[in-house]
């Protein structure tokens, strides 16, 4: 299967989960926002879960090699801000944003517009942000693994059990 059609066939089955965990719904986000509601949180961390089990053992079978993106300071904060400032003016982050559009949900497209729109001005400002910004601090390529000098297969089940921790204790507080 071609990267295209592979991609194609992920994304609308990313989509068809975002839309039957009710993740796409205009409450969620806003309880989400608000620590009221955590279905959203919930759903993320549960494709975290799988994904970072499934990651491991493709990468110990030798079929893909970990890439860590470097760990920029200046542009996880600045990222931060825009996708956080992004999320609360339009209730949608990117994902959510486009299953809505799909969902018929047609005032999202305007949040979808709006990541075309960033992404074109951050790759026209980019000589300037790589010069200020983005020369903050650069950590490298770190993760957890390296950063605490232990197996993946240490940090994964720790992980888990937080993880499973965090949403028994949402569960009794109805979040």
């Amino acid at each position: 299967m071609n990267e295209q059609l592979l991609g194609l066939v992920t994304g609308l089955l990313f989509g068809f989960l975002l839309q039957k965990g009710r993740v796409l719904r205009f409450d969620k986000q806003v309880g989400a926002m608000l620590l009221r509601d955590m279905t959203i949180l919930k759903f993320m961390m549960s494709a975290i879960l799988v994904g970072m089990v499934g990651i491991g053992l493709l990468a110990d079978l030798g079929l893909l090699k970990f890439s860590h993106k470097p760990m920029n300071l200046g542009g996880v904060v600045l990222g931060g801000i825009l996708f956080g400032a992004g999320w609360a003016v339009m209730g949608y982050c990117p994902g959510t944003s486009v299953g809505a559009v799909g969902e018929g949900r047609w005032h999202a497209i305007f949040a979808a517009l709006g990541m075309l729109v960033g992404a074109a001005l951050f790759a026209e400002l980019f000589p300037l942000l790589k010069s200020t910004v983005l020369a903050w601090k650069d950590y490298g390529k770190i993760g957890w693994p390296e950063t605490l000098g232990v197996s993946r297969w240490v940090i994964i089940p720790l992980f888990w059990a937080g993880t499973l921790a965090l949403f028994v204790w949402f569960e009794k507080r109805k979040l």
